[in-house]
């Protein structure tokens, strides 16, 4: 079993990814989210080199200066828009998107790692059981020569790197090899997730639906690292709704505005997709007004005179990940009949298999976990899942072991 997976290499899985765009070291956060409004990106990779324009006589050195650029992490629009909702940057948004965009980087935790192209799936699977959220692999065009002579023609691009292209290895690509290999997994894939101790139960993001929007953005900034979503439930613990990240990707920076001053059940509705409502838009101008938050007012009133950035959400065909927001369904949907916008749930006693095929077919990097009444009963994670796959090849590795040892 782990023959034929360690036999796959990394760069396989990659295949026809898109290259990285990047920031550099010098970026502001206002250049991060002009570069992002710009882009399809979801994701701007963030590396600790400069990626400026170099005169003809610099581009030799420059060359050499970059050998050793490594990436350290990544910003979307949700990142920003976390930054902005702190008090001090609604009082002045102008200044705030003047900050170095390194602030938007996690200052501690193994978020990003760098793997060869030649690496095992088995090493990849490794790095996200042990932390990583994020891995960067290298893509192949040509020779040594041929990437240098490539990189000193196009120094001002933001792809390249050390005189190469890199792409992200997802969660979603890897639990999505491990499906078309399930025939290795058989007897663990068919089990409940319930029996799997696979389920967090413990730590699970959730805020109350009369909760204030702004207590959810300690959860929202775990769950940019975990790559999951904030759960919203009514008084009986019943989940109605989620606030996702990847939604917050497709709105403009006015959000800001919106979470520091509705509540959590307010704010689904004011990001849902085709735009907020006119009374909600009028309700947070008022609010900020009683606080006094002339600056961030000032913002609202700017985006909202650009009919192409209306402060909406929109969703894209080709997110990297899912997006979800309130209604929810269950196991058994399609994913042409179930909307991008829906929360998506499965049961404890769903099969691991059937998760991990709804949380693809929908894009998403985890499913929630309900009880038959709808009450929130845990998450499980792309992580989670890979962990029993991980655990099946060093069970089947043993026994072989065993099987070849004398007695």
């Amino acid at each position: 079993m782990a023959a034929s997976l360690l036999a796959r290499k990394v760069s396989d899985l990659c295949l026809g990814k898109p290259a990285l765009r990047s920031l550099s070291v010098s970026a502001t956060v206002g250049d991060a989210l002009t570069t992002l409004k710009r882009s399809r990106d979801n994701y701007i990779s963030f590396w600790n080199c400069n990626h400026g324009h170099f005169s003809e006589v610099d581009k030799v050195d420059a060359v050499a200066a970059l050998d050793d650029c490594r990436c350290v992490g990544k910003v979307c629009v949700a990142d920003i828009i976390g930054f902005l909702c702190k008090e001090e940057n609604l009082s002045n948004p102008g200044i705030a998107l003047q900050a170095p965009v390194s602030v938007l980087i996690p200052k501690t935790g193994d978020f990003v790692r760098h793997l060869e192209s030649n690496a095992s799936f088995v090493e990849a699977m490794d790095l996200i059981l042990e932390g990583v959220q994020n891995i960067v692999i290298p893509m192949e065009i040509g020779g040594k020569n041929s990437r240098k002579k490539l990189l000193q023609n196009n120094l001002s691009k933001s792809t390249f790197h050390n005189g190469r292209q890199y792409c992200w290895l997802t969660q979603e690509d890897m639990v999505r090899y491990l499906v078309n290999s399930i025939s290795l997994f058989s007897s663990a894939a068919v089990n409940p997730i319930n029996s799997l101790d696979i389920i967090n139960v413990q730590d699970i993001p959730a805020v109350h639906y009369d909760d204030p929007a702004s207590s959810a953005l300690p959860l929202l900034a775990k769950c940019l690292e975990m790559q999951t979503s904030v759960a919203i439930i009514d008084g009986d613990g019943k989940l109605i709704g989620e606030i996702s990240p990847y939604t917050l990707n497709s709105c403009d920076e006015d959000v800001a505005a919106a979470i520091a001053t509705l509540s959590a059940g307010e704010l689904m509705t004011y990001i849902d997709f085709g735009g907020p409502r006119e009374d909600l838009i009028q309700l947070v101008k008022e609010r900020l007004q009683e606080r006094k938050l002339v600056k961030a007012l000032e913002l609202m009133e700017d985006d909202s005179g650009n009919s192409s950035v209306s402060s909406s959400c929109s969703s894209s065909s080709d997110d990297e990940f899912g997006v979800g927001r309130s209604v929810v369904k269950s196991v058994g949907y399609s994913a042409r009949s179930v909307k991008r916008s829906e929360a998506i749930v499965c049961h404890p006693w769903s099969s691991l298999v059937a998760v991990m095929i709804q949380a693809l077919a929908h894009r998403m990097n985890y499913v929630w976990v309900v009880e038959e009444d709808q009450t929130l009963f845990g998450i499980v994670t792309f992580a989670g899942m890979m962990k029993i796959f991980r655990e099946t090849i060093e069970d089947h590795d043993l026994g072989k072991a065993l099987k070849k040892s004398p007695t």
